[in-house]
């Protein structure tokens, strides 16, 4: 879904420079804004969103009480911390 996504944004991004290579200006600003945008966007949610892990984590992780079910798969979900870096970890249950 999100290769689709990002197919779309560059779809737009580049109908945009066509549309401001013909001097379709207003056009052009539209299809390029959009395109920045959804590419942007899914870019920062891979990236703020982190992958449901199936193991728990090795070394010094920390079990929270933190739970919550995933929404995509209906499954519970333990969230792990790293207490050096604060980083956490969503492992299936």
């Amino acid at each position: 879904m999100h290769s689709l996504t990002i197919g779309l944004g560059i779809a737009a991004f580049i109908c945009g420079l066509l549309a401001l290579a013909l001097i379709h200006f207003p056009a052009a600003f539209v299809f390029l804004f959009w395109g920045i945008v959804i590419v942007v966007g899914v870019a920062f949610e891979r990236y703020r969103y982190k992958r449901i892990e199936t193991k728990a984590p090795a070394g010094n992780w920390q079990r929270t009480t933190e739970r919550f079910i995933d929404d995509a798969t209906g499954a519970p979900v333990t969230v792990w911390i790293d207490p050096a870096t604060g980083e956490r970890k969503y492992v299936a249950d």
